[in-house]
């Protein structure tokens, strides 16, 4: 980690630590938590760490972003973190400057339909969009006949059928029927709906990697202070294999996620070693967050599932995170379709490329 990805991990980690610790918003009795917390991660520029600063953002590298998710995912952050600075990146691809506030991004799950008419307005629906009603803005990608733009939309003209994740998270399906965008600009070569859903994957295997990080920790923790037959769970040697089972997941899903995030920080495009590399992550990171949740619970038992606890913050983000941008087991299938299309003689040649 270099110096200034030190310093951008360390912010993060304070503004969390100070304004959104999982146990005081957990215990808090409304959302008052969320406005300042809000309010110090835009004035830091870590919402918009992928906007260029020509275009008003803090023109961090892809490695600084991927690491403030990771840092994000650690605390479990309920608020469109990640959404803003995948809205911020689509943006300026396109060379759209991103407003201030909360963002999000559709489509989430691939082709869409969302169409610019010849009038200047947009038709179409995005399903399971994250955090839609919360967001101020959405940057879109739409076709304009055979042509891909990206649009930055205005969230309060389109129409909103309210959804929750299992985290309880908004997860909408956004209409924009009759809805003219603030800004359009055509896609560069390489940017599509495919695209977004390869770097939105990457982003939720980094916030995986980072969250069941945490499950570790206070997994261990607990082990040390909860006391069982006048000795603490964590000296029993049962308790000691689930907890070595769960870092040896924890580690899988850092290492992986890591190596997508440095594959996209040095590719030009996303060409196919991006692929294998994101695919991979999404892949391992979904059973990790699978294993590794049920793990956590199993060492906390009852305990973990109350409301008071805050293993529950992680675990259903876990859960929710693992199906955004595609499961686990389609990006299985995308990734076997591309191995058998190339051969046995491909195979090693494949996974070791880059």
């Amino acid at each position: 980690m270099s110096e200034s990805d030190s310093i951008i991990v360390d912010t993060t980690n304070r503004i969390f630590q100070d304004l959104g610790d999982p146990q005081t918003v957990n215990n808090a009795k409304d959302d008052g938590w969320k406005k300042p917390l809000w309010a110090a991660l835009e004035e830091s520029g870590l919402t918009l760490t992928w906007v260029p600063d020509t275009l008003g953002g803090a023109g961090a590298e892809i490695s600084d972003g991927f690491d403030v998710l990771r840092a994000a995912g650690n605390h479990a952050v309920a608020l469109p973190l990640a959404e803003t600075m995948l809205a911020g990146w689509l943006l300026a691809q396109a060379g759209i400057a991103s407003p201030s506030g909360p963002m999000t991004v559709a489509p989430v799950r691939g082709i869409s339909g969302i169409k610019l008419g010849k009038n200047g307005k947009l038709s179409g629906t995005a399903a399971q969009v994250p955090f839609g009603r919360d967001a101020d803005h959405i940057a879109v990608i739409a076709h304009r006949d055979d042509d891909t733009v990206i649009a930055l939309v205005e969230r309060s003209a389109c129409t909103i059928k309210e959804g929750r994740s299992l985290a309880d998270e908004p997860k909408d399906a956004i209409t924009f029927d009759g809805v003219a965008p603030l800004s359009v600009a055509d896609a560069p070569d390489g940017i599509d709906e495919d695209t977004l859903c390869h770097m939105g994957a990457a982003v939720r295997a980094c916030q995986m990697a980072g969250a069941l990080e945490a499950m570790l920790g206070i997994s261990v923790e607990y082990a040390k202070e909860r006391v069982a037959f006048e000795r603490a769970i964590g000296k029993f040697q049962a308790v000691q294999h689930l907890l070595a089972r769960l870092g040896g997941e924890v580690s899988a899903a850092v290492a992986v996620s890591a190596s997508a995030a440095d594959a996209i920080q040095r590719a030009d495009g996303f060409g196919e070693h991006v692929f294998v590399e994101i695919a991979s992550a999404k892949i391992r990171v979904g059973e990790a967050a699978g294993e590794g949740a049920a793990i956590a619970h199993q060492v906390h038992g009852a305990i973990g599932f109350t409301i008071e606890h805050i293993l529950h913050r992680f675990s259903r983000r876990l859960w929710s995170w693992r199906d955004d941008f595609g499961s686990e087991s389609e990006w299985a299938v995308r990734l076997g379709s591309l191995i058998a299309s190339k051969g046995a003689d491909e195979l090693w040649p494949t996974i070791t490329a880059g």
